[in-house]
């Protein structure tokens, strides 16, 4: 990757594997338009790339995103932020991206931060990680999807409570509500770690099929069951087209690791 960020840094620590860090330390990796800019672009580049299998995102130990940026937003007015389309611009650029991003929490998730999380496909959490929606306590409400993310993910009780009272809660709260895969084992860059090992995993797999299987998955959260069956059966079908099915199927009879191609 070629282009040069000021509020993000980007590594390939294994092959197939993209990291994305966010890096506004001074700002608690507060999300300004600047780096929600560069975070799209940063995702994009690497979904067009065939040597990226999949991709990883984190921040610090000490927080993974402290929210959307409060300085940015103080003064702005309500037609300032229909004409500037403010968290309607890059913010959805997330969801479009095709290969799995893995959300690698430690710290603070907060507000926006936990809304970035729940936008990944899959959250691993550090024991020190702490999610929350504050937003209450500023006079506004949740504006980057936690209203509706966090509702499918937990129920409506407890998304409410949270929304509504502004609480901080727990890794451990997260990984028993449903919120996050699971929690990760204790010590510095630990969650990061195992986050890019489960990547390296993912990107070693056949990346239509991959990606496949994240549009049925994320289907299911819009489409009816009857809807959402229909599609992923068609995608089933498709898939024998593919040199990877294949080469999948013969790899299992002969005995041998598959090959995939990605073709």
């Amino acid at each position: 990757m070629s282009t040069q960020y000021t509020n993000i840094l980007t590594s390939r620590p294994e092959p197939g594997v993209a990291l994305i860090t966010l890096n506004r330390p001074k700002a608690l990796n507060a999300l300004s338009s600047l780096l929600l800019n560069e975070l799209s672009q940063a995702l994009k580049e690497f979904d067009r790339d065939p040597q990226v299998g999949a991709i990883v995102v984190t921040g610090s130990e000490k927080v993974f995103a402290a929210g959307v940026d409060i300085k940015e937003l103080t003064n702005i007015q309500y037609a300032d932020m229909i004409k500037g389309h403010w968290l309607g611009k890059d913010w959805p650029d997330l969801t479009r991206i095709q290969k799995p991003i893995i959300a690698a929490v430690s710290g603070f998730a907060i507000g926006g931060g936990c809304e970035l999380a729940m936008m990944c496909d899959i959250i691993l959490a550090s024991p020190t990680a702490k999610f929350g929606q504050p937003e209450i306590e500023l006079g506004v409400i949740p504006g980057g999807g936690a209203t509706q993310r966090l509702t499918h993910a937990i129920g409506k009780s407890r998304a409410m409570e949270i929304i509504l009272t502004g609480r901080h809660f727990s890794a451990e709260e997260a990984e028993k509500w449903g919120l996050i895969s699971r929690v990760v084992g204790d010590g510095e860059g630990v969650v990061v770690k195992d986050a890019v090992e489960m990547a390296k995993t993912i990107a070693s797999k056949g990346q239509i099929s991959v990606q496949a299987a994240k549009e049925t998955v994320n289907a299911a959260y819009e489409l009816s069951l009857a809807e959402g069956l229909r599609l992923e059966r068609r995608l089933f079908h498709g898939l024998f087209a593919t040199q990877d099915q294949k080469e999948g199927m013969a790899a299992f009879t002969e005995k041998r690791k598959a090959v995939f191609t990605h073709l």
